[in-house]
This record gives C-alpha cells, sequence and structure tokens, in this order.
C-alpha cells in the first residue's frame, strides 16, 4: 500500500521511557470527548505533501484516504467498498472497466464530482513533467508505460469520460489486484479547476486544496507539527461520518507521548518493548502489523565502494538484527525477506518465507570479517568511512546508533557516522541521491508482493540507491505478463532471492506495532497494506 508507501524509521512506533502509570484519562475529559465526538491522534512525522500526483509516503496517504475518495473505499481487511463507484461493469478479457458514478458527490468547494475529476487527475499523475515518483503503479493501464517514458501523448491514457457520471478504463493486460489500487489515493479524483487555482502552491497546505472525502484538514500550514480533519459537510455519506474533529500532533519525543496520553490528551499511543509486556493485558492494548519493512539502502551511483557487493554483504552479516528490534522496542521482528512477512501466502507458506535469505541476511561476525576484508582488497583501500542516513524521530535515532555500534564493533577500522534528519528532509534527501547508506521503510499498497518487488527494477524511482541487474529486471517484468499465478509468484521468489542474495538492499526488521487505544473509541478501521486508516465510521463511545 504502506502502505505506499515509503514510511518514517518509526513511522507509528514511538517508545516511551516514562515510569507506568495508571492508564486512562479523567472522566471529564471522555465526557467531553463523546459529547464532541473529537478524538486525538499522534503522528511520528510530519506531512510532506496532500498532493496525491506527488505523495510517496505513509503519512500523506493516511491524510488523503481520510480527507479524499475515489471509486471504492476499502474497509476491514482490505475489504472493497462502494465509494464515488455506484456500479461496475467488467468485461469477460478484464481488460475494460466501466464505472458508473454516483450524482451526490460534490467537492468541499460546491462543485460536483464528475468523471472528468478522475481522468485530469490521472493524466496529471502519469505525465512526465509531474514526475510522479508512483506513476509506475499504472503500469497495464493502456499508454501508460509508453506515456511515463515520454513515448506516448498524456491523453493517449486508457482512461475517458462518457459524460459526467460514466467512466471507461481500458487496460493492456488484466490486473489481478486492480480493484485494490482503485481503493488507493494515488487513484483518487483531482479538480482541475483547484490545481490551477493554486499553481504550485496546490497540496502544500490545508487552504491549497479542495476535498471530497468524509473530512476536511484545517490548520496545516506545509511545516507545522499540528493539525485537524474536520466533518465534511459536502460529503454524500456524511450521515454515516460520526466523528466532528480529529486533531493531529506529531509526537517525537517518546516521554512526551505517553505524558500526553496518560493525562488524556491523546488518545492512542505506541509502546516500548517494557510496555508491551507490562500492559499487553490492560482494555485498549492493540497489535498493528505493519505490512511493511525496513532495510538499508547503499547509494551505488554516488559511492563506489558500496558498487562491492562483498561490502555490502559484509555490514548485513555485522547487523544483529535482533538488537536492532529490541532498541526499538514494540512488536517488530528481525527480516530476512524484502517483501513483509504475513503479506501473502502461496500455497499456503508465506511468500517471505520462500523469499528469504539465509546466506547475508543474518548475523554471523566471523563471515562479516572475511568479506569485509575481501571487500578492501578488491576495492584496494586500507579503510572505509560511510554516514547512514535516517530519520530524527526516536526510533530512526536508536535504529541508527545500534546500526553504528554493531557494524564498528564487527568490522574494525570501518567509520561510521549517523545523520538524522526531519522526514520530508530525510525524504528528499534520498529521493536526491544525496546519501550513502539510508534507513528506508516501505509499507505495501496492497497486499501483493509485486508492491515491493517491482521497487528495485533498475528504473523504478523509489531504487534511491541505483542499484540494478537485468535478471531480476526479466523476472518483475515475467510476472506482470503471466495470467498463471502460479508462474508468477515463482519469479518473484527468483527475482528477490537474486535482490537479496546481492544485498542490493539489507532487510532489518518487519513493523508490528504495540498500541494503547482508549477503549471507548470504535471503528476505526485499521489496514496493514495500503492507506492504514479509515476513519470514516469511527466514533466516541458511552461505554469503555
Amino acid at each position: 500500500m504502506k502502505f505506499t508507501r515509503v514510511l518514517a524509521a518509526g513511522a507509528t512506533v514511538l517508545a516511551s521511557a516514562v515510569a507506568l502509570a495508571a492508564c486512562g484519562s479523567s472522566s471529564s475529559s471522555n465526557s467531553s470527548s463523546l459529547a464532541k465526538q473529537t478524538i486525538n491522534w499522534e503522528e511520528s512525522a510530519e506531512i510532506p505533501t496532500m498532493d496525491l500526483s506527488k505523495a510517496t509516503d505513509v503519512t500523506s496517504f493516511n491524510q488523503l484516504n481520510n480527507v479524499m475518495e475515489g471509486l471504492y473505499r476499502l474497509g476491514k481487511d482490505s475489504k472493497v467498498e462502494p465509494g464515488l463507484a455506484t456500479k461496475t461493469t467488467v468485461s469477460k478479457d478484464g481488460k475494460t472497466w466501466i464505472f458508473t458514478l454516483r450524482k451526490n458527490a460534490k467537492w468541499s468547494n460546491g462543485d460536483p464530482v464528475t468523471a472528468k475529476d478522475f481522468v485530469y487527475s490521472w493524466r496529471r499523475t502519469i505525465n512526465p513533467k509531474t514526475a510522479s515518483q508512483y506513476a509506475y503503479l499504472f503500469e497495464g493501464i493502456h499508454n501508460a508505460t509508453k506515456i511515463s517514458a515520454g513515448k506516448a501523448s498524456v491523453n493517449s491514457l486508457g482512461i475517458k469520460a462518457e459524460g459526467n457520471y460514466k467512466l471507461v478504463v481500458t487496460l493492456d493486460k488484466r490486473i489481478p489486484y486492480f480493484k485494490l489500487l482503485m481503493g488507493f489515493p494515488l487513484f483518487f479524483p483531482q479538480q482541475e479547476k483547484a490545481v490551477e487555482k493554486y499553481g504550485s502552491k496546490y497540496g502544500t497546505a490545508s487552504k491549497y486544496m479542495v476535498y471530497d472525502g468524509p473530512f476536511k484538514q484545517t490548520g496545516w500550514t506545509g511545516s507545522n507539527l499540528s493539525w485537524s480533519l474536520k466533518k465534511n459537510p459536502d460529503y454524500w455519506d456524511k450521515k454515516h461520518v460520526k466523528l466532528n474533529t480529529i486533531n493531529y500532533s506529531v509526537q517525537k519525543t517518546p516521554s512526551t507521548a505517553y505524558n500526553l496520553y496518560q493525562a488524556g490528551k491523546i488518545d492512542a499511543v505506541a509502546l516500548d518493548a517494557s510496555e508491551t509486556k507490562n500492559l499487553k493485558n490492560q482494555k485498549g492494548f492493540t497489535l498493528r502489523p505493519g505490512a511493511s519493512t525496513f532495510y538499508l539502502q547503499y547509494n551505488e551511483a554516488k559511492n563506489k565502494n558500496l558498487k562491492n557487493a562483498n561490502l555490502r554483504r559484509a555490514i548485513s552479516l555485522a547487523i544483529n538484527r535482533k538488537a536492532v528490534t529490541s532498541a526499538l522496542g514494540g512488536a517488530n521482528k528481525p527480516a530476512s525477506s524484502l517483501t513483509a512477512a504475513g503479506l501473502t501466502k502461496v500455497e499456503g507458506q508465506d511468500f517471505a518465507t520462500k523469499a528469504k535469505d539465509t546466506q547475508y541476511s543474518k548475523y554471523d561476525p566471523a563471515e562479516a570479517k572475511k568479506l569485509y576484508k575481501k571487500a578492501l582488497k578488491e576495492l584496494g583501500v586500507k579503510s572505509i568511512s560511510l554516514t547512514i542516513l535516517s530519520d530524527d524521530t526516536d526510533a530512526g535515532e536508536k535504529t541508527t546508533e545500534t546500526l553504528q555500534s554493531e557494524i564498528e564493533e564487527n568490522l574494525k577500522g570501518i567509520k561510521i557516522s549517523v545523520q538524522n534528519l526531519p522526514f520530508k528532509t530525510r525524504l528528499s534527501r534520498s529521493t536526491s541521491g544525496n546519501f550513502d547508506i539510508v534507513v528506508s521503510g516501505w509499507g505495501a499498497d496492497f497486499a501483493d508482493p509485486i508492491s515491493f518487488d517491482d521497487l528495485f527494477t533498475t528504473n523504478n524511482p523509489n531504487n534511491n540507491g541505483k542499484w540494478k541487474n537485468s535478471e531480476y529486471d526479466k523476472l518483475i517484468a515475467a510476472s506482470k505478463t503471466t495470467s498463471n499465478n502460479e508462474e508468477r509468484y515463482n519469479d518473484l521468489v527468483k527475482a528477490e532471492k537474486i535482490l537479496l542474495k546481492d544485498q542490493g538492499i539489507t532487510p532489518l526488521y518487519y513493523q508490528t506495532t504495540a498500541w494503547l487505544i482508549r477503549p471507548n473509541i470504535k471503528g476505526v478501521i485499521y489496514n496493514p497494506a495500503g492507506a492504514n486508516y479509515n476513519f470514516k465510521e469511527a466514533y466516541v463511545s458511552s461505554s469503555k
């Protein structure tokens, strides 16, 4: 989706150094929230953008999923539910989709939402001038690949409006997960009038947007750390939206976040290792699987040393992943694959288990030393200095501290520096290739391993380290053209094993977060893949 999704280090992962006290808030605070139907939610990183054509991260997409709406909404367990489409007709060959749109949907400026808004939005995202890093997800829609490569007109994309309320989409091939894609914010409509009105400011602050979803965003200036979602009075299904306000605040200091929860100022908090153990029987204790993996990317384009596979392998073998997950707390698990554990099963077996690497994605200091010496000899150098980049969240800082300690301890003579920056800045640095090694996180956009494996094809914009392998590219391409599921998964397993054997990326951990959420908050839908949170039918209950 995530998930869709570049993640901040510790996106939803916060640790607390505060001694445990009685959980809950004052009765007056609870009654106030009930009367106002208001909840206070934490976010671990600032919003990079609200422009869905340019968004790449989980923070932005979670916002967009609640203030915008597309053809479908994704309910519990990613079940496809009605959004703007009231009827869907699919041809027998699966290549033509006809959507009938509801006539009572409006933008927050009062204008109707029409089929033309979808056509405009998709063309804008796929247009090379927009430079969307997510344009590759349109692959399979007629002419999308040619348009992205600048070899066909944007107007030739396989989407057209037949009147205001009939949308026709033409595919070059059957896409097994097409319906799930339509519930992802990247494929939501945009109003041309609003985009042109706000120009370069579009999506950079709450006021430079129009909304067609259950809520409207207010108070985000583009750089601040607090904002709100307000019930949208123009939303077509407003009668089922129970919350009036969701107040967001970015919490980067664990002790502050926990104190706010204890004081009733925020209604949910992520737990560290000790809290997870001590509070697992408390009401409101919840595990949030992330369908996400955190990993290292190596900048092979700008650092010639990192082009050496044995150096990358040595670094991977020098990392004790249990030490990393222990430092982070929660319920994170050491990773040995790119695809997140539990994302999807193949013939009853977890795909991540089939694709995992047992040779280099483990802790083996002795072998790490051997490969490091071999790498130094191959490179003709006596020592190596590298900088690891991550976010300035608590989890980001703990990750880099642990990595620095592990690598320097096990690879004598290597010098590791660390740099922790705000998520928005780190994301920009990653995208521009301004790093040696960067701690990256990815959450699935939908429950299929292609959401991960597609990332490291040669020309994918999310392949920030510029790792490349022609056989890998061929296998990923083949997986997209076969209609045989068994062949498709076999190709993806082979591809991921190539990536991991070469340590094109180094898996660190699969994210699962332990939360404490006030028991009287009901109806929050959380999906591991895609945009995680759907607050459309959430509410504050009188019962605890």
